[in-house]
């Protein structure tokens, strides 16, 4: 029997064509893996009323671990017109699978490391190595939403919250409610996670990612909790910024930073952030990682007008391999990719279009490939 067994969701849009490349790079690399398909994405929405079947959450739960292209999301109106006749109108709404994803298996870190590598001319500045711990459960990103809003509700807000009283009168269709929701153990592991990456690899400082001063009391909970873990590691020097003033110094300064950790909506905002410095969403590689199960994926989007192209720039993609194969303990594996990926950004001769050239998705596996 194979080593590993991997769920293999290629998803829609571009998320077939960079899988695709992926998957020749882990051949070449002689992985001894069995890789088994799983339905997840659009056109399982359209057909089915469900993006992320069950089939495939019971896959999930019987893998090593599981590489995802992408998916295309709607919003809940758009996605509601696209489903077939005879699914519309039974109150079927639209959830992002990655979201329930990750909170189903509670794949509590999403791990993004954004590396510059000499060679790529996009580089905002050589030399940039930088990692982001976003939380990956909570937050803005809970599903905790109404709207209209309730009548309950409203009444409660207004007995319980003062400042409520601003949106007090308005009819429950004018207006909607998201809701923010951070817990002490939430903030606690994925600070420490964070803490832990950086004592495992020699990064000096975590920096903690926050708006404190104005969302007093999910992100001020999240500061606090960080303040209490870094009293453990005395030799990793802990600060902290809000996230608009980070987005500002990290441009300025990225050299003066490491590792950044954050709840989700910031987490996932400073990482596209960090992507673009180092070369854009082509070199954007995630993992969601949890104690039995991780997913590793590109955080680029399924950018359908692509598709099918075999155009895109797959190294986001081969990049979440090579998060996987360190993940499975594959370490010289993975350090072989790593090189091989570097390699060919360096020599320059095969360049995606995001990177000024007009290579295909599958010249630049074939040229990682030869570099192996």
């Amino acid at each position: 029997m194979p080593t590993y067994r991997i769920a293999w969701l290629p998803g829609d849009g571009i998320g077939n064509d960079v899988m695709e490349a992926a998957r020749l790079v882990l051949d070449a690399l002689k992985l001894d893996a069995q890789y088994v398909h799983g339905d997840i994405g659009w056109e399982f929405w359209r057909t089915e009323g469900d993006a992320f079947p069950e089939r495939t959450i019971e896959l999930l739960k019987n893998v090593d671990a599981a590489m995802f292209g992408a998916i295309t999301s709607k919003p809940v109106k758009a996605a509601e017109a696209e489903l077939v006749p005879e699914l519309k109108g039974k109150g079927l709404v639209y959830r992002s699978p990655i979201v329930r994803m990750r909170q189903l298996f509670d794949l509590y870190v999403c791990l993004r490391p954004c590396k510059a590598y000499p060679g790529n001319s996009l580089n905002y500045r050589n030399g940039i190595d930088l990692v982001v711990f976003r939380e990956n459960t909570e937050d803005l990103y809970s599903g905790v939403e109404f709207s209209p809003v309730p009548d309950k509700l409203r009444d409660i807000l207004k007995e319980l919250a003062k400042p409520f009283a601003h949106f007090a009168d308005l009819p429950g269709d004018q207006y909607a409610i998201t809701c923010k929701i951070n817990t002490k153990k939430g903030s606690e592991r994925i600070i420490r996670a964070a803490f832990e990456h950086a004592a495992r690899y020699g990064y000096k400082k975590v920096t903690v990612i926050h708006k404190a001063n104005v969302v007093r009391a999910t992100e001020g909970l999240f500061l606090e909790i960080g303040k209490q873990v870094a009293k453990e590691f005395p030799g990793i020097q802990m600060d902290d910024a809000n996230i608009d003033a980070i987005c500002m110094w990290l441009l300025k300064d990225p050299d003066k930073y490491g590792v950044l950790v954050a709840t989700n909506m910031f987490g996932d905002i400073v990482s596209d952030l960090c992507a673009q410095m180092v070369g854009g969403l082509g070199f954007g590689c995630s993992g969601n990682i949890g104690e039995e199960l991780a997913v590793f994926e590109p955080t680029h989007g399924s950018a359908p007008k692509y598709a099918g192209q075999n155009k895109v720039n797959p190294i986001a993609t081969i990049l979440a391999a090579r998060m996987m194969l360190d993940w499975l303990g594959e370490k010289q594996k993975a350090e072989r990719l790593e090189t091989a990926v570097a390699a060919v950004i360096a020599e320059g001769k095969v360049r995606t279009y995001d990177m000024g050239g007009s290579s295909s998705t599958v010249d630049m596996a074939k040229a990682i490939v030869a570099k192996l």
